[in-house]
């Protein structure tokens, strides 16, 4: 299993079909939370909705498109985070992230998404980083800024989120040449 150690707490490992259970958990007692911010959690009724999520981000690693790791605080399940896209041609990753409401404020989502950010620059050769937000979602803005991000725009209607259309900033950080 690859596991990436961010630090004596924090550390990042390739989803497995294990984790279903640990996702479970978190959405059933989080679920009206991670609804605020993602679309897929009204949609998780049962292990095997992540059981299917694992498989096929699995084999989307496998064919080069993605990289989706679970966020492992203190040896517990707390959260995601992933390169959704992995695009060669254009040297670009996008990065999503989601972590347990109970477990923000510890800095665990700063030390991943940093953690991805230097896996996509060192090892995989990329020049971007890209990570879209809702335009209201202050805390994810407020960790793109932190971690150097520059807001390249907005994207309005970019997301339906159970009912609720939200606009996406786009902040965008680049190798510096």
């Amino acid at each position: 299993m690859f596991i990436f150690t961010v630090d004596d707490e924090v550390s990042l490992a390739l989803v497995q079909p294990s984790f279903a259970k640990d996702y479970y958990r978190i959405v059933c007692q989080e679920r009206a939370y991670l609804s605020t911010w993602l679309a897929w959690p009204p949609h998780a009724n049962e292990e095997a909705f992540f059981e299917r999520f694992i498989q096929g981000a699995l084999h989307d690693y496998a064919d080069g498109k993605s990289l989706t790791c679970a966020i492992v605080y203190q040896e517990r399940v707390v959260g995601n985070v992933s390169f959704n896209t992995i695009c060669h041609q254009l040297k670009k990753v996008e990065i999503g992230y989601w972590l347990s409401e109970s477990y923000q404020g510890k800095g665990i989502a700063s030390r991943s998404v940093s953690a991805m950010i230097k896996m996509a620059f060192e090892d995989l050769g990329m020049e971007k980083v890209q990570i879209a937000v809702a335009t209201e979602n202050q805390p994810s803005r407020r960790l793109c800024e932190r971690l150097g991000f520059r807001l390249e725009g907005e994207i309005s209607n970019a997301e339906n989120l159970n009912g609720r259309i939200v606009d996406h900033a786009i902040y965008g950080l680049q190798v510096t040449r």
